[in-house]
């Protein structure tokens, strides 16, 4: 199982931070930071549930982090295994993480993908997001699986809709001339995007739209068919 202790710094003080796995106990806490995370117009009943929760630590234990600042809980990610098929990449959100119960996990899939990740607004200015992010890459390069992946939302998406493609949307914020809070934030980790899918998440801003955004194993060759 994960666990790892640092620091992380608010006005140059150092805090202490600890990234571990989820249990039980953590439930109450997370579905309070899924709140706080996702107000409306996401949609509340894509918030976790308990029965969720429950189907995580379930089916793939190992993919469940969540961190805390100073013993207080902070924020999450959650992942299954899957067999992605780079010849067939369009799915929706629901179907490859069962809605959200990882039922779907695979435990001989090549590829760890994100079901979610989120950090309480209060502390997002010390990189909690980035931390959990590289540790799922750890688990990643521990496991030996070839990539990570994920859909990410276009959050700002719904201002440039009526003059840009999701595509051209996308190239624009790779070049730096658009900001999308989660695009952005997932470049600054590593990830690349590499397919636009429509219908990927009952999701307004993003118009519904979900770009596919992997960060590839560096010690596991891969070959090229996107």
């Amino acid at each position: 199982m994960y666990h790892k202790q640092f620091y992380v710094f608010r006005d140059n003080k150092p805090i202490l931070a600890t990234i571990r796995n989820y249990t039980p106990a953590d439930f109450n806490a997370l579905i309070l930071i899924q709140q706080e995370c996702f107000p409306p117009p996401f949609p509340s009943e894509l918030w976790w549930s308990e029965e969720q929760l429950i189907s995580h630590v379930k089916h793939f234990p190992e993919g469940t982090l969540c961190i805390e600042v100073d013993g207080r809980l902070v924020g999450s990610m959650t992942s299954l295994l899957v067999d992605f098929d780079p010849d067939n990449p369009i799915h929706t959100w629901e179907d490859i993480t069962d809605n959200g119960y990882i039922r779907t996990h695979d435990p001989n899939g090549d590829t760890l993908y994100i079901v979610d990740l989120c950090v309480s607004p209060a502390y997002r200015s010390l990189g909690l997001g980035k931390w959990l992010m590289l540790s799922m890459y750890e688990i990643v390069i521990e496991q030996k699986r070839m990539r990570l992946l994920g859909g990410s939302r276009m959050p700002n998406y719904h201002h440039y809709a009526e003059q840009l493609t999701p595509e051209a949307y996308i190239e624009s914020v790779v070049l730096g001339e658009i900001h999308d809070q989660v695009i952005s934030f997932l470049l600054r980790c590593g990830r690349m995007p590499i397919q636009v899918v429509p219908h990927y998440l009952e999701d307004e801003e993003s118009h519904h739209y979900g770009v596919l955004m992997e960060w590839r194993n560096p010690f596991i060759q891969i070959k090229e068919t996107y």
